[in-house]
């Protein structure tokens, strides 16, 4: 099992020798899962991705934090079909819950994406929402929060979600963004009230994972860039586990002074490095 960002590429960069990795493992007929906490694209959109970087890979091999959110949502509450989500979230999150058929609102709706001032006299308070969910919106602004509070507050029973809660992401360059833990952190704030999340470390990702695919987690890896998300996720999953340092977790996160969450089984300096395998 892969993660993506920080472990295959940075952006629209490959890391050097992934591809070679990752085809090494298919002609010895290994079974590859990208597991990705990113809820910005759809898997179809993923692939779309794998597809334009020269990386091989099946839309259902593909899991990310929207996928296995709308999953969830649509089996484990049972979301009525006349109930709604809100959403604070990006095309990709929308596309995944109408593939199962969620009614939803917010998101990318033009309303939303707005920097005018929220007036809530002229707020008109949709009663059929039920879920707040919550993912990486680089669009975020005062009016999604704002009606975010105003139906997590106002909504009897209304339910918070998050996508997944890293607090920043890898971006090229050695640089990083804010996540999807920095967008929804204003509503814990306001709620004080902690989401439920969906994406690594959580059960709810593993459970997706393997409704779909059969796997000896005593015969599997994961492999990923963060301790706090891909290697406590592992862990958890009794699979072994393998830390890149091409992404966020750096050798200096290891020490004991650290006081790191978890120690990975493994450790590269970057997937590419396992190339010398082909040899």
């Amino acid at each position: 099992m892969f993660d993506c960002d920080g472990v295959l590429w940075h952006d629209e960069s490959l890391v050097p020798g992934a591809v070679q990795v990752l085809e090494h493992l298919r002609a010895l007929k290994k079974k590859i899962i990208f597991v990705t906490n990113n809820a910005t694209k759809s898997r179809k959109n993923y692939k779309k991705k794998f597809d334009r970087l020269g990386v091989q890979a099946e839309v259902d091999e593909v899991f990310g934090s929207a996928y296995a959110s709308a999953v969830y949502i649509s089996s484990v509450p049972g979301l009525p079909k006349d109930e709604k989500v809100y959403v604070i979230g990006q095309a990709g999150l929308e596309e995944e819950l109408d593939e199962e058929g969620i009614q939803h609102i917010g998101g990318t709706d033009p309303a939303d994406k707005t920097l005018d001032a929220f007036d809530i006299t002229k707020f008109e308070r949709d009663p059929k929402v039920t879920v707040v969910l919550a993912g990486l919106d680089t669009a975020i602004n005062y009016t999604k929060l704002a009606k975010a509070m105003q139906y997590l507050t106002r909504n009897p029973g209304c339910r918070f979600i998050a996508t997944n809660e890293d607090s920043t992401y890898p971006v090229a360059g050695g640089q990083f963004l804010p996540g999807a833990g920095s967008i929804s952190a204003p509503l814990r704030y306001i709620t004080k009230t902690d989401p439920l999340s969906i994406g690594k470390p959580n059960q709810a990702m593993m459970d997706t994972i393997k409704a779909k695919h059969h796997f000896d987690p005593k015969k599997t890896v994961m492999i990923g860039d963060r301790l706090d998300t891909d290697i406590i996720f592992g862990n958890k999953g009794g699979c072994s586990t393998l830390l890149v340092l091409t992404g966020v977790a750096k050798e200096t996160d290891l020490q004991p002074e650290a006081n790191p969450p978890v120690l990975p089984d493994y450790i590269v300096n970057s997937l590419g490095d396992l190339a010398v395998l082909k040899n």
